[in-house]
C-alpha cells in the first residue's frame, strides 16, 4: 500500500476525493465548501467543487439548521451525505436537527430508515480564536444515543477514519483538530473501522486513554518518562462514541493504572464515562484510583497566555502520572 506524507487538511481533502470519486451518490454541503470560495476557511474541500461539480459539492449559506436539514433530507433520499459545520460551537444551531431528527430517525422508523450523514467540524484551543469557536463539545453527542462520534489525532488517522464515517449508515460527528490540521505525517489511505481504538505506545506501568489534541502532549510525557524506566501505554480512542472498551480495559487491566486525559472541559466528561467503567469493572483491583486530566470549568479564553493555562500542558499530564505512581 503506498504512503504519503501529508497534513491533515490535505488527508481529509484526500478522503473527500476518494469517497467522492468511488460513489455518485456522496455529496458535500457546508460554508464555502466550493472552490469560489477557495475551499473552506483552511482549504479542506478545495480543489473538489472542480473536480465533482458544483451540484456535488455545493457552498450554502451561512445557516447551520438548513445545512443539516438539508443533509438529512437528502440521506433520507438515498444520499450519503458530508455536511460541514465550520466550528463546532456552531453545531448549537441545529442541535434540533441532529439531536432530535438526525439521530432518533431510524430508532422512530422502527429500522426501517437510516440518516447516513458526516457532520464534519473543527475545534480546539491554541489559536486565540475565543471561547465561542474552540471547544469540545463531543461529550454532547456521546451521550446522544444514535450519533457516532469521531476524533482523529493525526493525518492518516483523519482519512481512514473519514471513510469510514461516510460508509457508515448512521450518522456521525466527525471532530478535526484546528491547530492540528498543519502537523504532517504518514498517510496509507486505509480505512479505519469506527470503534476501534488503537494503542500508539505501549507500557506496563500506567495507561493513558487519550483522542485528539492531547494523544501529541501524552505521548510526550511517556517518551519524557521513559528515560526514568517508567513505561506509560498510550490509547488513543480514535472514536469516542462508541469507544472501545475491550482494548481500554485489556490495557488497564494490563498497567493496573488509568489515567484519561482530553482537552474538553473535565466535569460531566467522557474521561467521567471511561473512569467510571473502569472503576465498575476492576473494582478492589487496581493499584490506584483512575484520574481524569481535562480542561479547566470555563469558557476557552481568548488572550493567549490565559488559554494556554485552560487545556491540559504536558506539565500536567506528567503530573498527574506521577502521583498515580506515587
Amino acid at each position: 500500500m503506498t504512503t504519503q506524507t501529508m497534513n491533515t487538511i490535505q488527508a481529509v481533502n484526500l478522503a473527500l476525493h476518494d469517497a467522492l470519486a468511488a460513489d455518485p451518490k456522496i455529496l458535500v454541503l457546508g460554508e464555502d465548501v466550493a472552490d469560489r470560495e477557495e475551499g473552506g476557511v483552511v482549504g479542506v474541500t478545495k480543489g473538489l467543487s472542480t473536480a465533482f461539480g458544483d451540484d456535488r459539492v455545493k457552498s450554502t449559506p451561512i445557516a447551520e439548521q438548513a445545512i443539516i436539514g438539508a443533509a438529512i433530507g437528502a440521506s433520507l433520499g438515498g444520499y450519503r451525505v458530508v455536511a460541514e459545520i465550520m466550528l463546532m460551537n456552531f453545531t448549537t444551531v441545529a442541535m434540533d436537527m441532529i439531536v432530535n431528527h438526525a439521530a432518533k430517525l431510524r430508532f422512530m422508523s422502527g429500522g426501517q430508515t437510516h440518516v447516513p450523514i458526516v457532520i464534519r467540524t473543527m475545534t480546539g484551543s491554541g489559536m486565540s480564536n475565543g471561547g465561542q469557536h474552540s471547544d469540545y463539545l463531543e461529550a454532547w453527542f456521546a451521550h446522544t444515543p444514535g450519533i457516532k462520534v469521531v476524533a482523529p489525532s493525526n493525518p492518516s488517522d483523519a482519512y481512514g477514519l473519514l471513510r469510514a464515517a461516510i460508509e457508515d449508515d448512521d450518522p456521525v460527528i466527525f471532530i478535526e483538530n484546528l491547530p492540528g490540521y498543519w502537523n504532517a505525517g504518514p498517510v496509507t489511505r486505509e480505512v479505519i473501522p469506527l470503534g476501534k481504538a488503537s494503542v500508539t505506545r505501549e507500557g506496563s506501568d500506567l495507561t493513558i486513554v487519550t483522542y485528539a489534541s492531547m494523544v501529541t502532549p501524552s505521548l510526550a510525557v511517556a517518551e519524557k518518562l521513559a528515560g526514568e524506566g517508567i513505561n506509560v501505554e498510550v490509547v488513543d480512542l480514535r472514536t469516542i462514541a462508541p469507544w472501545d472498551k475491550e482494548t481500554v480495559r485489556a490495557s488497564v487491566e494490563k498497567t493496573g493504572r488509568g489515567l484519561i486525559v482530553h482537552e474538553a472541559v473535565k466535569e460531566f466528561g467522557v474521561g467521567a464515562e471511561i473512569a467510571a467503567d473502569l472503576s465498575d469493572h476492576f473494582f478492589g483491583r487496581l493499584k490506584a484510583p483512575v484520574r481524569r486530566v481535562g480542561g479547566a470549568f470555563c469558557p476557552v479564553p481568548y488572550s493567549k497566555p490565559l488559554e494556554t493555562a485552560f487545556a491540559p500542558s504536558v506539565a500536567d499530564i506528567e503530573s498527574a502520572v506521577r502521583g498515580l505512581l506515587a
